[in-house]
């Protein structure tokens, strides 16, 4: 990717000059905290309840390490955070305003508690001291256990009832929300300790001795163990689920799947983390079968042919066995994953409680490099496939997926792309992956309207790094994410979006059609209260409205392509650029 022409994100809302930087007040002490955690940007929507900590940040630490981001709405706020820390592996700060913003926000904590992402929501209350609430307006932004709205689903949240308690919550909530498993935290801060003006200096603290390193190694008895059960299978498999985004874990999983002659199943939802074209991958496709999440026909046999699974924090284990075996006896299964220590039985997040004749509690990372000490050095990687792309017939009247994926890709060309949204139907074959920044996976929870946030902070992460960032989404998902694409052009964040336009939730259409079947009623009817027309949406519009490039609607294959290069030079001058590509619905 071109180097942008337009300014940084850091160039945008650059504060006047203040007074000599000197802690007054609780919320420049809170402020100083996020800055020691190594906090690069804070998005919020403006909200009174955390009107201390905004000033703070913009007058007393410059509005810099934290920047903040505006958003014009908290799931999108929290969503942002969610994408920036699923490249960069580290958090975001995301300040939500009182109850009513925390509840704007839930669905987007509970996305990224669903893939296990590090975010540090900041919520704020009105005065807990009753006395000193205004009329009307703090008495309905405040409540009595505000953290409870998310307790199910953050890793830790706090009230704290004093500056200094407040300066610790902060600096736990960091050290707490990066520690494996990673999830969301939220610390509630009172307006009246933001706004208390401060009689004495703090003494400081040096925050990276309240942020020790935790070591999450493997047991190496147990890793011998298991290396041992891995040299006597004849047939074994690796499912590689949740892992890290480091390019080194990435080479050691290729080499132990090398060692042991593993076969290799990835997970769509949780990512690239295995070279989809190399010789032992299995080339798996979401399954079509009205149940997502479950292994295409060929990753099914493999599974099914294995004599030990060895699973890297897949996503739901038992109910992949289960699907597979069907009641049939089970191979050896290793699984290594340390999840469980967030389990806490509200979400059912954590799937079914798989067979294990070994559990490694540990990250699939750590578990990797301990196995490998138990194998000989290997030589060079195995070579990649060469997989022929099969041409689609770009003269067709009507577009569809592989019409749309193969005129991307030539246009990307030889750069280097991160997919960080991508189709259902989303297949291997169509688009290799060799690289963990390839493609981010899902958005953790199901939640629709998430993928436009998850794309600008992603690519908020990517800036700079060379690699074009393409959000394909649908239609549904764009429109409800709408306003994340402004947040994207304001600070200056290169991006493309794809839209697949079908104008419809169609995937409940399916679930329509298949009630009608299976009730012997009308299946004509499948579209009625899902459809998106009369009139139909101009999205074209919609993001041209948010400061985006609009191209299109796009009806027919063959103008793909000249559309395409023109929206991704638009992005490597700097843009955000979103294209509205039509891809009706049969409903024969």
């Amino acid at each position: 990717m071109k180097p942008v022409s337009q300014p940084a994100p850091e160039s945008v809302e650059r504060p006047k000059p203040g007074a000599p930087r000197n802690a007054l007040c609780g919320s420049d002490v809170i402020a100083d905290a996020i800055r020691d955690l190594g906090i690069e940007y804070i998005t919020v929507n403006p909200g009174s309840s955390f009107r201390g900590l905004h000033d703070s940040i913009v007058n007393y630490l410059g509005n810099e390490k934290p920047q903040i981001m505006l958003c014009l709405h908290e799931e999108h706020a929290v969503a942002i955070a969610h994408g920036y820390a699923k490249i960069a592996g580290r958090p975001m700060a995301a300040a939500v305003h009182s109850n009513v913003g925390l509840m704007h926000a839930s669905m987007a904590i509970y996305n990224a508690y669903c893939d296990r992402m590090p975010v540090l929501v900041i919520g704020a209350t009105g005065p807990v001291d009753a006395d000193k609430r205004r009329a009307w307006i703090d008495w309905i932004h405040t409540s009595q256990d505000q953290g409870a709205v998310i307790r199910n689903f953050v890793k830790w949240d706090d009230q704290p009832n004093s500056v200094m308690a407040a300066r610790e919550s902060i600096l736990r909530a960091g050290w707490l929300t990066s520690l494996s498993p990673m999830a969301p935290v939220y610390v509630n801060l009172d307006t009246e300790i933001q706004e208390q003006q401060l009689t004495e200096i703090l003494p400081l603290v040096d925050a990276k001795r309240f942020l020790p390193r935790i070591a999450i190694g493997a047991d190496g008895e147990q890793c011998w163990r298991t290396a041992e059960l891995l040299k006597a299978a004849t047939r074994p498999l690796i499912l590689i689920g949740r892992v890290g985004r480091s390019r080194d874990a990435w080479a050691q999983r290729v080499q132990l799947a090398e060692a042991i002659g593993a076969r290799v199943v990835t997970s769509r939802q949780a990512g690239a983390s295995f070279p989809t074209d190399h010789p032992l991958h299995v080339s798996s496709i979401t399954s079509i079968s009205g149940q997502p999440g479950l292994p295409g026909k060929e990753a099914l046999q493999a599974i099914r042919e294995s004599d030990l699974i060895l699973s890297f924090d897949w996503l739901d284990l038992a109910g992949t066995l289960k699907y597979a075996f069907e009641g049939a006896a089970l191979p050896t299964v290793i699984q290594v994953s340390n999840d469980y220590q967030l389990h806490n039985g509200w979400s059912m997040e954590y799937f079914g409680l798989p067979v294990a004749d070994e559990f490694l509690a540990t990250t699939p990372d750590a578990a990797v490099a301990e196995l490998l000490r138990n194998f000989p050095a290997a030589g060079d990687s195995q070579p990649p496939v060469a997989t022929e792309i099969k041409t689609p017939d770009m003269s067709a009247a009507t577009i569809g997926l592989p019409h749309l994926v193969y005129a991307l890709r030539q246009a990307c060309g030889s750069r280097s792309v991160s997919l960080l949204k991508a189709p259902i139907l989303w297949s291997n074959a169509m688009w290799p992956l060799r690289d963990p920044l390839d493609y981010v996976g899902s958005e953790g929870g199901g939640g629709i309207g998430a993928g436009p946030g998850i794309a600008v902070g992603g690519a908020l992460a990517l800036r700079g790094s060379g690699r074009l960032p393409i959000c394909i989404t649908g239609d549904g998902d764009f429109i409800m994410g709408l306003t994340a694409v402004w947040t994207a052009v304001r600070y200056r964040i290169p991006l493309l979006f794809v839209i697949t336009n079908n104008q419809s939730f169609y995937n409940d259409e399916v679930h329509q059609r298949l009630m009608a079947q299976r009730r012997g009623r009308p299946i004509e009817n499948q579209a009625i209260g899902i459809e998106m027309n009369d009139p139909a949406l101009n999205l074209v519009k919609l993001a041209e409205g948010q400061g985006a490039i609009g191209f299109g609607p796009v009806e027919k294959p063959a103008d793909l392509a000249a559309i395409f290069d023109k929206a991704i030079a638009a992005v490597e001058a700097g843009s955000v650029s979103v294209v509205d590509v039509r891809t009706p619905v049969d409903r024969s």
